[in-house]
């Protein structure tokens, strides 16, 4: 069975730190710990890039006739709770638009951008 959500994650921003050989990237950190609590239903995906280094970690949650969201300046150490929550009540709707105040705190401060579903609907 595919699963209706898909919870990407870029692992290749340095969230303002240095680039150093021998440090995990923030993105990448952030991926490792999400595969080990994803929740049913939720495919995590890596993705090289989300163009958005400026902004920090940076994820997107997609799926079926759901509206797209970004989000970013993520914390690998400390949001991992917010993110989680937030897929849930995201994997939860039927069309990706959890109302504003029953989102985590996190996800309400720092929306990159909200994209429509591809069938066009413009709620």
């Amino acid at each position: 069975m595919a699963k209706s959500v898909e919870l990407l994650v870029c692992t290749r921003c340095l969230a303002g730190a240095e680039k150093n050989e021998t440090t995990a990237r923030p993105g990448a950190v952030l991926a490792r710990r999400l595969a080990q609590c994803v929740p049913d239903g939720v495919q995590l995906r890596e993705v090289e890039c989300l163009s958005n280094c400026s902004q920090g970690c940076t994820i997107a949650l997609r799926g079926g006739d759901r509206w797209t969201y970004i989000y970013g300046r993520i914390e690998a150490e400390g949001d991992l709770g917010q993110i989680l929550e937030g897929v849930q009540k995201y994997a939860a709707t039927r069309d990706g638009v959890v109302p504003w105040r029953e989102r985590p705190e996190h996800f309400r401060k720092n929306c990159i951008a909200r994209v429509p579903p591809i069938t066009g609907v413009t709620t």
